[in-house]
């Protein structure tokens, strides 16, 4: 069972999710929280699997959560949810450690399998929010020093596992491109991030973009 916190500053929106959820057999409720201060105490407690964080609350809104999640070294990913798909939390959220984002509006079966994608480390991003942060790195203009410096850390192979990864390509396309097997783009994808001391797929992406071994319409 994939277990999944709820957290929304709306009454409506967290019954609505966790019935949507429950009614899946492979996915469990665990609990609710009202803020981002809640969900950061109720992260450690419950040791959920996966998180479905709201960006706008009040205390402390979804990216301050999702930082302090992560710096805790929990082993829950963020799967964030917002009303718009311009948002422009999207950016931050990605940097601060959430594995993926959804639109509120998505529909019962989209965010189940959005659940189901991120508790098994894969990233997920809507396309609208992956236009969205292609466009903000591309505004940013020159790559980050950082990031551009870890890439000779990689083999070439892992690099091109990593542009691909960053081009929203699952493990399995991905060894469908590069005709190999599966296991072994799943060990490419684990060495890239050991390497790159990357918390997941989100995370890798993030790094390919700041790095400019992806750019928009590449």
């Amino acid at each position: 069972m994939i277990r999944v916190l709820i957290v929304d500053d709306q009454v409506m929106v967290r019954e609505g999710f966790s019935v949507l959820l429950n009614a899946m057999p492979d996915i469990e409720v665990v609990g609710e929280a009202v803020d981002g201060r809640q969900a950061v105490h109720k992260v450690a407690v419950l040791r959920p699997d996966v998180v479905l964080m709201d960006i706008r609350m009040p205390e402390m809104n979804g990216l301050e959560a999702t930082r302090e999640i992560v710096a805790a070294d929990a082993d829950a990913k963020v799967l964030v949810l917002t009303t718009f798909d311009l948002d422009e939390y999207v950016y931050q959220a990605l940097r601060a450690g959430a594995s993926g984002f959804l639109l509120k509006d998505a529909s019962a079966g989209q965010l189940a399998e959005g659940v189901r994608i991120v508790a098994s480390g894969e990233a997920l991003l809507a396309p609208t929010v992956t236009k969205r942060l292609i466009s903000e790195f591309s505004r940013l203009g020159s790559p980050r020093a950082p990031a551009q410096e870890r890439i000779g850390d990689l083999t070439e192979r892992e690099t091109e596992v990593l542009v691909l990864v960053a081009q929203g390509l699952s493990n399995g396309e991905i060894a469908a491109h590069l005709v190999v097997a599966e296991s072994t783009v799943k060990t490419h994808v684990s060495r890239i991030l050991v390497k790159l001391g990357l918390r997941d797929r989100t995370q890798a992406a993030v790094f390919a973009y700041e790095a400019r071994l992806v750019t928009p319409g590449g």
